[in-house]
C-alpha cells in the first residue's frame, strides 16, 4: 500500500477491540473511550437484561483525558454513579 492511501484511507470499517464488562449492581458497564487525536473522550455503554431483553444506555462525556486508560476508569466512575442514582429508569 503506498504512502497516499495510507494517509487517505477510511479507518470507519476497522473493528475495535472488543470491551470486556465490568459488572455493577447488577448492570454491566462497558468503558469504551473515544480517540480523538491525542485525547480520548469518556465514553460507554450500560446494559441490563430486562424482562428478557437487554437494555443499553450509551453515553458520551464532554471529558477528554490523555490517557485512554485514564478515560475508560473515569467512566466507569461515572457509570456507577449514575446506576447509584437512577438505577433501570436510565432506559
Amino acid at each position: 500500500m503506498g504512502l497516499f492511501s495510507k494517509l487517505f484511507t477510511s479507518t470507519k470499517n476497522v473493528e475495535k477491540a472488543s470491551v470486556e464488562p465490568v459488572e455493577y449492581s447488577g448492570f454491566l458497564i462497558y468503558a469504551d473511550s473515544v480517540s480523538e487525536g491525542s485525547q480520548y473522550r469518556v465514553a460507554g455503554r450500560i446494559t441490563k437484561e430486562l424482562e428478557g431483553e437487554t437494555k443499553t444506555h450509551r453515553f458520551i462525556r464532554s471529558d477528554v483525558l490523555s490517557s485512554q486508560n485514564d478515560a475508560n476508569q473515569l467512566m466507569l466512575k461515572k457509570a456507577k454513579l449514575f446506576i447509584d442514582q437512577s438505577g433501570s429508569t436510565i432506559f
